[in-house]
């Protein structure tokens, strides 16, 4: 069923999901929700699948019209979401019906990404078991790209509406400042980096820079001093490798990282931080802070165990 017409895009909009999972052997980046939390949270709202596509808004928000009556939530960076010109609640389910607009005012004024979810999920393609967009190899999500004036957003058969109100409660939406602490294990390869090369990769703010994107966070600050200029031999990354190249300056890889890559990796982040990090913006400062393995594996397991919670702890009321 067709649901909402983009009258304007905005700066970078797209299909994503959880992810694309399984491919890496094969070069194909997982891509999926750079924010996971505010992603699962949009679609909590609604009822929906954790898993099911919303649309990821990034810096400026489209502007959209609504083509049937639907049930949306938009999670995430506040983006001053309005309907019909006037200010609407982020973070809660809300009823939209045809001919209302949808629109997000100007520029984040908090975070970088929001998510709007529709009840019932997006209808794009799966494409290797996911309908994430990956814009650099043009499949996934609509049409492998972004979205532009004119796309026609399609949900599935609509499941039966919801007849209570949920809210998220102000406890569990975070709160998206220009500092972002950001807990790391060190490794794989901090041999290749001189103890005071650690010691300044861990004292120092880092700034994120114009250059960053889907793909990763190019940081600027004191250079991270190696032992040698040779770089290793290729291989693997994930989402949340910490690279050093020549220059001495980390980057970031976040959900469209390629999967290999020869730059030496000083430390991995923390999963629940990645999402956090997501809502970096250029300007934003960046602190690491060192946490062992077994740390991080808790933080990783009290993280999803946050997510398959955020139904129960939902406040509903009867419309």
């Amino acid at each position: 069923m067709e649901l909402f017409r983009l009258v304007k895009p905005g700066l970078l909009t797209t299909v994503q999901d959880l992810g694309r999972f399984g491919f890496q052997k094969f070069g194909v980046p997982v891509s999926g929700a750079m924010d996971k939390y505010a992603f699962a949270a949009a679609n909590v709202l609604l009822g929906n699948k954790v898993s099911d596509a919303c649309l990821e808004i990034t810096l400026v928000g489209p502007e959209l019209e609504v083509l049937n009556e639907a049930q949306v939530a938009v999670a995430g960076a506040d983006f001053s979401f309005m309907v019909n010109g006037d200010f609407a609640s982020m973070w809660q389910m809300l009823n939209v019906k045809k001919g209302d607009a949808i629109a997000f005012s100007g520029s984040a004024c908090s975070g970088c990404r929001a998510y709007l979810s529709i009840r019932g999920g997006i209808d794009v393609p799966l494409v290797l078991g996911s309908r994430s967009t990956y814009t650099r190899g043009g499949f996934g999500g609509y049409e492998g790209r972004r979205l532009k004036a004119g796309d026609v957003i399609r949900t599935f058969a609509p499941r039966q509406f919801l007849k209570t109100t949920r809210v998220m409660p102000r406890e569990l939406i975070p709160d998206y400042e220009k500092e972002f602490f950001v807990n790391v294990t060190l490794g794989p390869q901090e041999d290749v980096f001189m103890a005071k090369g650690i010691e300044t990769f861990l004292s120092s703010v880092y700034t994120v820079t114009s250059e960053a994107d889907r793909m990763g966070y190019r940081l600027d600050g004191t250079p991270i001093e190696r032992k040698s200029a040779t770089e290793p031999l290729t291989d693997a990354l994930t989402i949340g490798s910490v690279q050093v190249p020549g220059n001495g300056k980390p980057i970031v890889l976040m959900a469209d990282a390629q999967t290999s890559g020869g730059y030496p990796k000083i430390a991995t982040v923390a999963t629940p931080d990645v999402s956090r990090l997501a809502q970096a913006k250029p300007n934003d400062k960046i602190y690491f802070n060192k946490i062992s393995l077994t740390q991080a594996h808790t933080k990783y397991v009290e993280f999803i165990k946050m997510l398959n919670q955020l139904e129960n702890r939902l406040i509903k009321q009867k419309v």
